[in-house]
């Protein structure tokens, strides 16, 4: 069957229908530069609202392994490729991507020229588009419904419904989490039997100490991290009261990424206030980095076309190091409008400049716009988990 994309300038792709069997679905197109991890991206919940090309040009070769899901489902509205494997070769995988797109009723279009419509988004930048099976589609009415789309106050839609416990690494909840690699961690490194590499993991360092998630669009690899370290992970809905929180008495508090506008979340802003201004230890990833700055009193503003991808060298301005890392995010914080007494720049990235991080001053709180905890890779910056469990111990 035919499927056509439709962005909001008026270029029409032409290809095949991949996916759900409906006819339409309109939303904002964006690009990922990863060569493997097409299932972390499918169901990271920072994708809610969007439509992702995958500009490596061979996708669903491995298949579907549902044990490495960063969520209980994707959320993409539509996924963009330039040829989709509907044969796989993998021991572990459960079944096609072509099956789980159509279980999960994404609608998809395969065969068009995907380096052309990343060199549209990076050129022109990120757009709204159509996908749609319709042969006889207008043109001159889908572009007003394009041009006036918006993703919306997406938090709400795929934060978790109420607070839960991270029971066990192995924990397969009905909330989703940990539903991805945690259950191949072995039992005699669950116990803290068996030593890793130091540069992975400190072994079960942060043992006994209680950490609140809040839940803005967890990747389920956020939790794991914090609990192969030994923490009590409690996971809670993003529009929890802060008085909630901090009545848990918890050793320290993370904010997850999400998806969407950070300015959107006018109330979730006001209560992370209030958690800045306790003395608990806070550690930030993406969505959740950007709602800090905004509750201290910073900007942020939407990029041309954003950060996604597992290839985003980021610099440690304490260390002059440099990472890879792996990115999801159209908006970042605005340097510009930085308080230096609230707070100062941690990382930046090394392409463009923008900033990746922020260290407050006078704060137990350290915040990423990256992904620390990146699966299937890469894993450099895995180590902040470690900083922040130090910083737990030392205010203990």
């Amino acid at each position: 069957m035919k499927a056509f994309l439709i962005l909001e300038d008026g270029t029409v792709f032409e290809g095949t229908h991949i996916g759900a069997h409906k006819k339409e679905v309109i939303s904002e197109i964006v690009f990922n530069t990863s060569m493997a991890g097409y299932l972390e991206v499918l169901t990271d919940p920072s994708y809610a609202g969007q439509a992702v090309c995958m500009t490596y040009p061979l996708i669903g070769n491995y298949g579907i392994c549902t044990d490495d899901m960063e969520s209980k489902k994707p959320w993409p509205d539509g996924f963009i490729v330039r040829e989709l494997s509907r044969n796989f070769s993998n021991f572990r995988a459960d079944f096609s991507i072509q099956q789980f797109l159509e279980q999960n009723n994404v609608l998809g279009i395969a065969g068009i020229d995907t380096r052309a419509l990343t060199k549209i988004l990076r050129e022109k930048g990120t757009m709204n588009g159509m996908i749609t099976t319709d042969e006889q589609y207008k043109k001159d009415e889908i572009l007003p419904r394009l041009k006036a789309y918006t993703t919306g106050k997406v938090v709400e839609k795929v934060t978790c419904k109420e607070k839960y416990e991270i029971q066990g690494v192995r924990d397969l909840s009905e909330n989703g989490a940990l539903s991805g690699s945690a259950k191949f961690v072995p039992e005699d490194y669950k116990a803290g039997k068996r030593e890793k590499k130091p540069s992975l993991v400190k072994k079960l360092n942060g043992a006994g100490k209680k950490v609140a998630l809040l839940d803005f669009g967890m990747k389920d690899n956020i939790a794991y991290s914090l609990k192969i370290r030994g923490c009590d992970v409690t996971v809670y809905p993003a529009t929890t009261p802060a008085t909630e929180i901090i009545a848990a008495n918890p050793n320290g508090i993370m904010l997850s990424n999400g998806p969407g506008d950070p300015k959107e979340c006018t109330s979730i802003i006001a209560e992370i206030k209030k958690l800045y201004d306790t003395n608990i230890p806070i550690f930030a990833i993406c969505l959740g980095h950007q709602l800090m700055a905004l509750a201290t009193g910073a900007d942020t503003y939407k990029m041309k076309y954003g950060h996604r991808g597992g290839n985003h060298p980021v610099k440690d301005l304490a260390t002059g190091r440099v990472y890879i890392s792996s990115q999801n995010h159209g908006y970042v914080v605005d340097m510009d409008k930085l308080d230096s007494k609230v707070a100062t720049p941690a990382f930046v990235n090394v392409n463009d400049g923008t900033n990746e991080g922020l260290s407050y001053t006078g704060k137990n709180i350290f915040t990423v716009q990256f992904h620390p905890e990146a699966c299937c890779g890469p894993q450099d910056s895995g180590y902040l988990f470690d900083r922040f469990i130090d910083m737990m111990e030392v205010t203990r």
